[in-house]
């Protein structure tokens, strides 16, 4: 799969998500136990699994709309997997730290979000960094320059 194409799947997953986190037909009602939020607007459990928040769902919708940005040539398609890679990777790591798994209360970022974006950082590092040009990307560029 080439990067234009993981920038369009993941674009259009993370900016669908960021849409629909702000319907409250698809966000179930946090728990109690869940921990409270400073930023309580639209918080919840995105088809009843990943918890969002007003700050989450735009997080997300930006992530998107600059996938498809990418996937349009009009941002970086390398680079753009080099900041899945980078952001989606540190979010994975902060959910693991007590306090951090709520990014001091702005953003949720635990339970199966800690999956999500472990997975979306894998990809974006492999197509950042460790997938090879191929001759078709290689020459369309250089068309491009001409």
């Amino acid at each position: 799969m080439p990067i234009s194409t993981f920038a369009l799947i993941l674009g259009a997953f993370y900016l669908m998500a960021g849409v629909l986190g702000f319907s409250p037909a698809f966000v179930t009602a946090p728990q109690t136990a869940d921990p409270s939020l400073a930023v309580e607007s639209h918080y919840g459990y995105l088809f009843g699994l990943f918890p969002v928040n007003l700050v989450h769902n735009i997080v997300h919708a930006l992530t998107g709309v600059a996938g498809l940005l990418a996937w349009r040539n009009l941002f970086p398609q390398r680079e753009y997997a080099q900041f899945i890679a980078g952001f989606y990777g540190l979010l994975t790591v902060l959910a693991f730290i007590p306090g951090a798994d709520t990014m001091m209360g702005l953003v949720p970022i635990f339970r199966h979000d800690i999956w999500l974006h472990a997975v979306s950082a894998a990809l974006g590092a492999y197509y950042g960094w460790f997938y090879p040009m191929g001759r078709g990307q290689m020459g369309a560029r250089r068309a491009e320059a001409a």
